[in-house]
C-alpha cells in the first residue's frame, strides 16, 4: 500500500536569510557619566606621555629625557654630600631654566602624541559621541600634559631636596627654596603644556607638530636673549625686562626672579622689579588662559 509523502514548499532561489540569537542583552549597570570619562582620558593621556601602556619604542624618548633631567641633580647631590657643602651649587628655581632645552624637547615630542594622533585617525568625533564634551576633552589633555611636565621638572628638585637634607643643610631654608622651585615649575608646566598643545592641535602630522613646537620654544628664546643682550650693550637696560615678555622660558625666569627668590639669567643678572614682575605673572596666566581658549575653539570645529 503506497504511503503519501509530505511535501515542502521550496525556498525561493537565492534566499540566504537567517535569524541568529546572539544573546544580546542591554546594559543594566551604573552610568558613570562625564566625570568618569574625563578621569579615564586624563589617566590614559598621562600614562601615554611616558609611554606606559604603549610599545617599548614609545617609552624610550620620554624615559631618556626623564633620566637626563634627573642625572645632573643626582650628581650635584653626590658632590654636595661628599664635600659637606652648606648650599647646593644650583638653586631650585634655576634648575628648570638651565635644563630648558630638555624640557622643550619633551614638550615637542609628547604634545603631538597627545592630540595629533586623534586628529590624524579622526577619533575625536568618537570621543564626543559619548557623554563627554569639548571642554572635558581639552581639560583632560591639558591637565595630563601639564602633570607629565610637572613630574619631569619636579622630580630633579625632589632629588636635590633629599640630597640637601642628607647633607644636613638647613631644613627650613631648604624647604622654603624647594617650595619656591615647585611653584616655578608648576607655572612652567602649565604654560609649556598650553603652548605645545595649541601648536600640535592644528596639525594631524606628528612630525610637523614636533618641528613647530621646537621652533616656537627655542627660536623665541634665542631671539629674546639676543635682543636683551643687544639692549644691555647699547645702554638700554630698562628695556631688557620688557623684551623678556616675548619668550616662554624668559617669562618663567622673570616670575621666579621677581617673586620666588631666584636669580635671573637676564643680561646683568638683574631680573624684573616688583611691578614688572606682576606684569610677568599676568602674562603667564593670560597666555595659559589664551591657550586653553584656543583649544576649546579648535575642538568645537574638529568635533563637528
Amino acid at each position: 500500500m503506497a504511503v503519501d509523502q509530505p511535501t515542502y514548499a521550496a525556498a525561493p532561489a537565492g534566499d540566504q536569510s537567517r535569524i541568529h540569537d546572539i544573546g544580546y542583552r542591554g546594559y543594566d549597570g551604573p552610568r558613570l557619566g562625564r566625570a568618569y570619562a574625563r578621569r579615564s582620558l586624563y589617566s590614559q593621556s598621562l600614562r601615554g606621555a611616558y609611554g606606559l601602556g604603549r610599545s617599548v619604542k614609545s617609552k624610550v624618548l620620554p624615559m631618556l629625557l626623564f633620566a637626563v633631567m634627573c642625572v645632573p641633580a643626582a650628581i650635584m647631590v653626590a658632590v654636595a654630600v661628599a664635600t659637606k657643602a652648606h648650599e647646593l651649587p644650583v638653586a631650585y628655581t634655576r634648575y628648570a631654566i638651565i635644563m630648558q632645552a630638555v624640557i622643550s624637547l619633551y614638550v615637542a615630542s609628547q604634545a603631538p602624541q597627545a592630540v595629533s594622533r586623534d586628529l590624524r585617525f579622526k577619533t575625536v568625533p568618537l570621543y564626543f559621541s559619548r557623554p563627554i564634551e569639548t571642554a572635558d576633552y581639552v581639560r583632560a589633555k591639558f591637565a595630563a600634559l601639564a602633570s607629565a611636565l610637572f613630574v619631569l621638572t619636579g622630580a630633579p628638585l625632589l632629588v636635590m631636596y633629599a640630597g640637601a637634607l642628607l647633607s644636613k643643610m638647613g631644613f627650613a631654608h631648604q624647604t622654603k627654596e624647594f617650595a619656591q622651585g615647585l611653584v616655578a615649575v608648576a607655572l612652567l608646566s602649565l604654560l609649556f603644556a598650553g603652548i605645545g598643545l595649541v601648536i600640535a592641535a592644528f596639525t594631524p602630522r606628528r612630525g610637523f607638530g614636533i618641528a613647530a613646537v621646537i621652533a616656537v620654544l627655542t627660536i623665541s628664546y634665542g631671539a629674546v636673549s639676543t635682543l636683551q643682550a643687544i639692549a644691555d650693550t647699547q645702554g638700554s637696560g630698562s628695556a631688557v625686562p620688557w623684551i623678556g615678555l616675548f619668550s616662554p622660558i624668559t617669562l618663567i625666569d622673570g616670575v621666579q626672579s621677581a617673586f620666588l627668590g631666584g636669580s635671573s639669567a637676564f643680561p646683568g643678572g638683574t631680573g624684573p622689579s616688583g611691578g614688572e614682575g606682576a606684569v610677568y605673572v599676568l602674562f603667564v596666566l593670560g597666555l595659559t588662559a589664551a591657550c586653553y581658549g584656543l583649544l576649546i575653539r579648535r575642538y568645537r570645529k574638529v568635533g563637528l
